[in-house]
């Protein structure tokens, strides 16, 4: 009964599996263009203040205009070239911590898992304290401490967020050690580095591409949710979160200053995420053989 169960729920996820979430990487698309190349598509400076357009509405409003088809905020910056500069910072950020997270998730999870006995206890218990606090806890409190930059955000949310990619990808290596290969590699004189490097690593890519692009809306928020407090991007640099922030007093006579951040946020995050869970079910070599 167990074996037809699994089967029928397998037979309903392989259609899923293949279709690719096309919406989701468009999105995600447009969001790495406007990162990179928006500093050439912005219609004004993000930077710069015009008193006398303050809180004009979005184009299709009464008293909207095309010059600023997203409205502007309470010092007459452009609302669209603020979003686009944004993008940057997040793309920034996102791209940065999730990297350096990954390189330091990936050699405690290989040194640990690989090795065991008392490297292992040492970078798991070290773990276990960072997962003993919730993610943005540990942000908050070390941004709070720390002065309000992008490079101070980049080394919080690398702390902060290291050990969770460490015990996902621990458990991995445990598992790929007991390999034939291993065997094979370790007979024939194969060095501890050589063996997590070329042969382990490998392996551990398909997991690792998967946490890395869930891990993007994670980072995403928690800048954002930073720069909300005022302890994350310092003004007036255009960050989601501080837009967010700053049309909060707004919000019933200018509702547009911080909802078009707001939608960015969410439709970024949201994208990361339902792409990270098509990958983990398409990387899965249980599906994969389907």
């Amino acid at each position: 009964m167990s074996r037809l169960l699994r089967t029928v729920s397998l037979s309903k996820i392989k259609p899923a599996m293949r279709r690719a979430p096309w919406v989701p990487v468009v999105i995600l698309l447009v969001f790495v263009v406007a990162g990179v190349f928006g500093s050439f598509v912005m219609p004004h400076d993000p930077l710069e203040i015009h008193l006398s357009d303050a809180l004009t509405p979005p184009f299709w409003l009464e008293g909207g205009t095309t010059k600023y088809p997203l409205g502007t905020d309470a010092l007459g910056r452009d609302i669209l070239s603020r979003l686009i500069g944004g993008a940057s910072v997040s793309l920034e950020v996102g791209f940065l911590v999730i990297a350096l997270s990954a390189l330091i998730g990936s050699a405690a999870a290989l040194l640990s898992g690989y090795l065991g006995g008392w490297v292992d206890t040492v970078i798991m218990r070290l773990v276990d304290t960072f997962l003993s606090v919730p993610y943005f806890i540990v942000a908050l409190v070390m941004a709070a401490v720390l002065t309000a930059s992008e490079t101070n955000i980049i080394i919080i949310l690398t702390v902060a967020g290291w050990a969770y990619i460490a015990r996902i990808l621990r458990s991995e290596v445990l598992r790929i050690r007991e390999g034939d290969f291993i065997e094979l590699a370790i007979v024939a004189g194969a060095s501890n580095t050589r063996i997590m490097l070329h042969h382990i690593f490998p392996n551990l890519i398909n997991t690792l591409v998967t946490i890395a692009t869930l891990q993007l809306g994670i980072v995403i928020i928690a800048e954002s949710s930073l720069s909300f407090l005022g302890l994350g991007i310092p003004p007036p640099k255009a960050a989601w979160g501080s837009m967010c922030a700053a049309g909060r007093n707004y919000m019933f006579d200018a509702w547009w200053v911080s909802f078009w951040p707001g939608v960015a946020i969410l439709l970024v995050v949201l994208s990361a995420n339902l792409l990270g869970d098509w990958l983990r079910v398409r990387l899965d070599p249980k599906f994969s053989q389907l």
